[in-house]
């Protein structure tokens, strides 16, 4: 089996030539007419609006049984679910809360989950964050952006792993975990690549650059999962990487203001996908994809390399940490015993 770290790095000119091709050459892969998800159970974080709403509406459309949107607003999670109950009468559409800068709030949601009667067929993490200033999680110490795509993310989906895992019946297709990811993590600079500690380098409001921020929260999570396979058997989650490229209509960049707003708008209109055909590159992660792209980081619906940075010596050092510090930082979950559990 071939994931994205056994391929080779890509060997683009530029950024803007991967831009080019993954907003208007790549074609999308929709679901074949006939796919049914009767029966089938879907999670979805962040799913009361945009790409997660979007989502959930095209998973329910394939006869799905029942969606669980977890948000962080249960008015506005409840708001979302009338709607998609409206549409789609005969599915189960439940709301739950999960807040993804609580640790606690984590843990509570996949205890939820273990407790549930029915097996969860597909899990999308779908919740993140870009902020235009620095914020930091009091609860944490860490800025805001690492901490929801990264860390919490990472939190949640090993948390899962599992769970998973348990609830798949013996006869059944494994489970699939998709986490979102961009295209934007092949043009990070990545400018903390030898710090050491590294994940403390990434608090400093001194060197805080938004937009550097998320790429590089984006390109910690394909450094996790670089690893995480050596844990994860396909046969019992398929886990995956999802890029739904440049989206127009997103609340990503809603704490934009003034002119950078009218330009972000602009830009969306001109070069930005659909709602639809960004939240396809989801549903086809969880769909169409089965074992094949297990670890792989899914890029205008076809596996692609990860960010040039790790197949190098330095970025295969920086990886190590990364995942080191990570374990440490979350141990108070369990999560190398998680892990280490995973591969028996």
């Amino acid at each position: 089996m071939v994931g994205s770290r056994d391929l080779s790095p890509s060997t683009a000119s530029s950024y803007l030539s991967v831009f080019v091709n993954n907003q208007f050459r790549a074609t999308p892969q929709w679901p074949a007419p006939n796919t049914s998800l009767s029966g089938k159970t879907t999670i979805i974080t962040g799913a009361n609006t945009g790409l997660g709403y979007e989502a959930a509406l095209q998973l329910l459309s394939l006869n799905l049984s029942r969606m669980i949107l977890a948000v962080r607003s249960l008015d506005k999670g409840e708001a979302a679910a009338s709607q998609l109950r409206e549409q789609y009468p005969k599915a189960e559409v439940e709301v739950w809360h999960l807040d993804m800068i609580s640790y606690d709030s984590i843990r509570e949601f996949a205890r939820r989950v273990e407790n549930a009667p029915w097996r969860i067929d597909m899990v999308i993490l779908n919740a993140g964050v870009m902020n235009l200033e620095y914020n930091a999680v009091k609860s944490t110490g860490h800025e805001e952006t690492v901490q929801v795509n990264y860390l919490s993310t990472v939190l949640l989906a090993t948390l899962l792993l599992p769970i998973l895992k348990a609830k798949r019946p013996a006869d059944g297709d494994p489970s699939h975990l998709t986490i979102i990811s961009a295209a934007l993590t092949l043009a990070a600079k990545f400018p903390h690549r030898d710090a050491n500690p590294l994940l403390p380098a990434f608090d400093d409001p001194a060197t805080y650059d938004p937009r550097e921020q998320y790429m590089s929260s984006k390109a910690l999570m394909q450094m996790f999962v670089w690893k995480l396979v050596d844990y994860v058997s396909a046969d019992d989650v398929i886990v995956n990487l999802a890029d739904p490229a440049w989206v127009k209509g997103t609340e990503l960049h809603r704490d934009a203001q003034g002119a950078r707003k009218v330009v972000m708008k602009m830009f969306g209109a001109l070069a930005g996908r659909s709602m639809n055909v960004g939240a396809s590159c989801y549903v086809d992660a969880v769909v169409n994809k089965g074992k094949e792209s297990h670890g792989c980081f899914l890029m205008s619906w076809q596996p692609h390399p990860f960010a040039n940075l790790l197949y190098t010596p330095n970025g295969k050092v920086a990886t190590q940490r990364l995942w080191d510090e990570t374990m440490t930082e979350l141990d108070f979950a369990g999560v190398r015993a998680i892990l280490d559990s995973m591969k028996a």
